[in-house]
Parts: C-alpha cells; sequence; structure tokens
C-alpha cells in the first residue's frame, strides 16, 4: 500500500473542523479503560512527522479543560496535549515530551495546569503549555484524574488506591490513604472540601475535608466505575461497566441503581441541572435524561467509536471527545449530536498522486477518494464493492490499477469515473501493487503469493516468493530491483524482475503495512504500532524512526530520503520534511 506520486509528490490532506464552545470551570471527569500503558520516551528516535488527517490530530482523547471562552486544552493517548485560544477555531499540537496516555487536565488560570497521565507521570505548565515539565508524583501507577479546589490545593488519584495532595499548585505531590487497593478513575468536586471519587469494583469514596481524608460509601456492586457527576452536595450520579448507573440524593448515604438500557462501558457522565444529564460511552453511546435519571433515552451519536468524556457549557451547548480524536458537538442539550470532525475515518490504506494535485486514495469498505486540489478537498468514487482495496497505482493521470480483497483488481481509463474488474486467477487478498512502466507490474498478497504482468494487467503470472507468510507491499525501483515486505517484519529483496525473491533483515516482529524507494538505496517502510522503518543501504540495515502515534500505519510516500507522507488507521496521514530529524 503506497502513497505514490508519478512526477511530484504532494501530502494529501483531509481537513476536520473542530465544534467548541466556552464554560469558565468544568468538573473534569476522566475514564478509567484497562488500556495497555503506553511507553515514556524523550523521542529518542530520529525522524518527526506531523498530521495532516485527521485534523488537528487522530490520536484518541480522553479530557477537555475550558479556561473561558477562547482556552481550552484537550489530552489523550500518547502524549497528546492540543490547545486552543480561539474558542476551538483552530488547536496546536503541544509537545509533552513524553508518550505517556494523558488520561487528565486540569487549569487553575489561563497559564497554569497540570495533566495526570499513566505510568506515574506529572506534568505541569506555567505559561499556557508552550513548555510541560514533569514532577514527581512518588509512584509508577496509572494516574487518572486531577481536580484542584483552588489555585495551590490539588488532588489526583490513580491505579492502586493512588490518591495525591498538593498545596503548592501541583509543584510537589504528596501521598494520601485512600484505603483501598482499587483504581481510582474519577472525580467530582461542589466546593472546595466536598468531593466524590469512583473506581474499580464499585469503590465509591468520599471527602469533606477537600482531600485530606476519603472515607468509603457502599455502592451495592462490584461493576468498575467509570464517571461521577455532583450537581450540588447532595446529588450525584456514577457510571460505569455493563450500562451501570447509580443516583444519590443524600451524599452518598445510599445509591439507587437505574436503569440504562444498554450494556455497554459508560465512560462518563454530566448533569447541567439536578434533572438534566447526559451519558456516554463506548461503541458511540449517548443517553439522556431530563428527570434526574428516572429514565434513560439513546440519543444518536452518528459514530461506533468509543466516547471517553461529555461537558456542557449550559442546558443547550455541548461537547464529547473520544476514540481517534472524535470530537462531537450539540447545540439542543443533546438532542442531537454533529460530527464536527472533518474527513473519513475509515482506514486509508493507499494514497497515489499523479502530480500536485490530482491523487486517489483507496480503503476499508471499497473505499475510493480523489482529490484534484492537491488534497484541499476529497470526492468520493464507486467502487462497485464492498470489499476492501489495499493498493492503487496510475500510470497517467486517467489509467490506474487498484487491487484488494479475495483477488480483486480494477481498473479505470478515466481517471476513476468509472472502475471495471480484471481477472488475477486468484482468491487470495492481494494487498500490494507496484509498476515500473504503463506495461509492467508485479502484485503481492496473502501466503506469499506474488503476481507479474507485462501487459499493463490483461494477465498476470505467479512468481515464487519462497515464503507462505502474507506481503502486504511491493516497490520497484526499475524492472528489475524490488523490495516487498509483509507479516512478522517480512522483507523480501530481488534484483532480476522477480526471478528470485531474497529475505533482509528487518529488526522487528511487526507487520509491515508499505515499503518505498526513493531510489536503489533509500527506503522507508511502516505498518504496526506506529513503525516506521528507514535504510540507506538497499536494505542491507533498516533503523527504526520514531513516529508519535502506535496506530497502524498502511502506506507512506517518499519525495526524497527525509520528505516524504504516512497515512493510516482512523484516517491517519503524518509527514516529514528535512530538518525535523
Amino acid at each position: 500500500m503506497h502513497l505514490r506520486w508519478i512526477t511530484s509528490r504532494f501530502p494529501a490532506l483531509i481537513i476536520s473542523a473542530v465544534f467548541f464552545s466556552a464554560v469558565f470551570f468544568a468538573l473534569q471527569l476522566s475514564s478509567c479503560a484497562d488500556d495497555p500503558v503506553a511507553p515514556v520516551t524523550d523521542n529518542p528516535e530520529p525522524g518527526v512527522w506531523s498530521w495532516q488527517n485527521p485534523l488537528p490530530q487522530g490520536n484518541s482523547l480522553h479530557c477537555v479543560f475550558l479556561v473561558d471562552g477562547n482556552i481550552a486544552t484537550t489530552v489523550g493517548d500518547l502524549g497528546t496535549i492540543l490547545r486552543t485560544t480561539d474558542g476551538g477555531s483552530t488547536w496546536v499540537i503541544q509537545n509533552s515530551r513524553t508518550s505517556a496516555a494523558l488520561n487528565d487536565v486540569a487549569f487553575t488560570s489561563a497559564n497554569t495546569g497540570v495533566v495526570a497521565a499513566d505510568d506515574g507521570v506529572i506534568l505541569r505548565t506555567t505559561d499556557g503549555g508552550s513548555t510541560w515539565g514533569r514532577r514527581s508524583s512518588g509512584t509508577t501507577e496509572r494516574l487518572t484524574s486531577v481536580f484542584f479546589v483552588d489555585a495551590n490545593t490539588g488532588i489526583i488519584v490513580g491505579w492502586g488506591g493512588t490518591i495525591l495532595r498538593t498545596t503548592d499548585g501541583g509543584e510537589t505531590w504528596t501521598p494520601q490513604s485512600s484505603g483501598t487497593e482499587q483504581h481510582v478513575c474519577g472525580m467530582s468536586f461542589t466546593d472546595a472540601n466536598t468531593g466524590t471519587a469512583v473506581g474499580g469494583s464499585g469503590i465509591i469514596l468520599r471527602t469533606t475535608d477537600g482531600g485530606e481524608t476519603w472515607t468509603p460509601q457502599s455502592s451495592g456492586t462490584d461493576v468498575p466505575f467509570a464517571g461521577v457527576c455532583f450537581t450540588d452536595i447532595n446529588t450525584g450520579t456514577v457510571v460505569g461497566g455493563n450500562g451501570t448507573i447509580l443516583r444519590t440524593t443524600d451524599g452518598g448515604e445510599t445509591w439507587t441503581p437505574q436503569s440504562s438500557g444498554t450494556t455497554e462501558v459508560l465512560e462518563q457522565v454530566y448533569f447541567t441541572d439536578a434533572n438534566t444529564g447526559t451519558v456516554v460511552g463506548a461503541h458511540g453511546t449517548i443517553l439522556h435524561t431530563t428527570d434526574g435519571g428516572e429514565t434513560w433515552t439513546p440519543h444518536s451519536s452518528g459514530t461506533s467509536l468509543d466516547i471517553a468524556d461529555v461537558w456542557f457549557l449550559d442546558a443547550n451547548v455541548g461537547l464529547a471527545v473520544g476514540e481517534w480524536g472524535l470530537i462531537l458537538g450539540t447545540t439542543d442539550g443533546g438532542e442531537t449530536w454533529v460530527d464536527e470532525s472533518r474527513g473519513t475515518t475509515h482506514a486509508i490504506y493507499d494514497v497515489f498522486f499523479t502530480d500536485s494535485q490530482t491523487g486517489t486514495a483507496v480503503g476499508r469498505l471499497g473505499t475510493i477518494l480523489r482529490t484534484t486540489d492537491g488534497g484541499a478537498t476529497w470526492v468520493a468514487q464507486s467502487s462497485g464493492k464492498y470489499e476492501d482495496l489495499f493498493d492503487v497505482v496510475f500510470t497517467s493521470t486517467n489509467v490506474g490499477t487498484a487491487v484488494g480483497h479475495y483477488g480483486r483488481i480494477l481498473h479505470t481509463t478515466n481517471g476513476g469515473a468509472t472502475w471495471g474488474p480484471r481477472s488475477s486467477d486468484t482468491t487470495e487478498d492481494l494487498y500490494g501493487l507496484a509498476f515500473t512502466d504503463p506495461n509492467t507490474g508485479t502484485a503481492v498478497g496473502e501466503t506469499g503469493t506474488i503476481l507479474r504482468t507485462t501487459n499493463g494487467g490483461a494477465t498476470w503470472v505467479p512468481q515464487t516468493s519462497g515464503i507462505t507468510v502474507d506481503l502486504e507491499s511491493v516497490w520497484f525501483t526499475d524492472a528489475s530491483t524490488g523490495t516487498a515486505v509483509g507479516a512478522a517484519g517480512t522483507i523480501l529483496r530481488t534484483t532480476n524482475g522477480g526471478a528470485t525473491w531474497v529475505p533482509q533483515t528487518s529488526g522487528t516482529t511487526q507487520d509491515l503495512r508499505d515499503v518505498v524507494f526513493t531510489d536503489r538505496s533509500s527506503g522507508t517502510a511502516v505498518g504496526a504500532g506506529g513503525r516506521i522503518l528507514r535504510t540507506t543501504n538497499g536494505g542491507a540495515k533498516w533503523v527504526r524512526e520514531w513516529s508519535q502515534t502506535e496506530n497502524l500505519l498502511y502506506g507512506v510516500s517518499m519525495w526524497d530520503a527525509y520528505t516524504g507522507t504516512v497515512v493510516g488507521d482512523g484516517g491517519t496521514i503524518l509527514r516529514t520534511v528535512p530538518g525535523t530529524q
């Protein structure tokens, strides 16, 4: 699956707009999903890639904090921090200097904020996020939620019953006794003294002294809780696994189950008054109540992605964030939700440009997109099938070939206005495709399948790969010299047009999904776990680079050895340019 151009390269750009509304100070609610812990790193590997689709980025978002009508910060996976100072019209990616998942953020002023993250990471800024510095937490537990009761006094909770307290604005943190070893996942305070924390195995903790001490309350269940919201000192709602919703009207002395009508994991809850509330959760779940939770009504989110957090400015205007950078907005109190992002979140497996303006992308469920303005806009084309398309190559502006599931080969002679089938004589999935001229091409696929054409794809002849693992991509620098990559870090090289293929060492066991060379020596391969590999000696040695994502990467195109674009899961598009090493 290649991002490629015939004569010039230009980044594929699919723009997403962000919905944003203001609130001066919001309850910070964080999820407690049992995600794999990301490694903490200071980006030791060379090469810097930036997002182009979706924008501003595509890592999952866990929390958002609003300082006022213009200034907000949202945080998420792989050290993601975004900042807006214009009410969400634009978002700037900030450098967290960590790849840990950032789970919650709180600001005490426009400039001073604290982030709670995996691996015991605490970040603090005093300049609005221009720089973020680490503060010692004294723990390596996952930290899930942070709340400040004033400019100096704050609480962080986390896994293993972790509760930390600061009285100097987050410079130093002191452990406190929670009385539990369960994971603590979310907090809600109604004033400087009174707060409730929830977490694993149905744990509910209550403080009336600003977090100095915590007292357990009985929830009557061992279901893990993820979110909590109190509208006053007595009235609160807790949500969690298996569609669980509990309600209290006496400060947590008693908790009463409510019927959610779902078994999905519920991640967060927000009430704008004692009666009107919204719950969000897995697979696009949104529930709404106007009677304090006596009844919960499902509302359409328009997505199947997980929703991690929700807040409201007032009774009408709200925002929800989640998986793959999802941002949803409502202006009618949650009756309807609009996806404020732009572009597709179907996996894009490949894109090919014939010049700086004209390109075609293919992907999940037969997706074909065409741009004639350098990626400013993309228009859907009909593939005639709902089978995945994995690779596409054009030998001129109008003549192109795409390959996909079950040996499917599609061909166009009119720039994709229509696509017609070609016979491959195989039922194996075809994942990779390369042409060195209008007649000579190679396709690779399942169980080591390699096919060769010398007549523009009218017929295809099998070649011997010597392996049985899947081959995902192939690239030829001339009619004789080519490289194929595939499952478990497989790399094969030919110098005789595919008559023989020789294995190379990739240094990884991650699946490799695409490979491209700018000359016989300089190549780039991408794949699972955000892997980007580079070679400068024809594959004799491959070196890993830092991609800023763990998303599965499907396609890569390089203008030269240092300028290129990568695409992947969730509509991911990354770019590297000279001077960012």
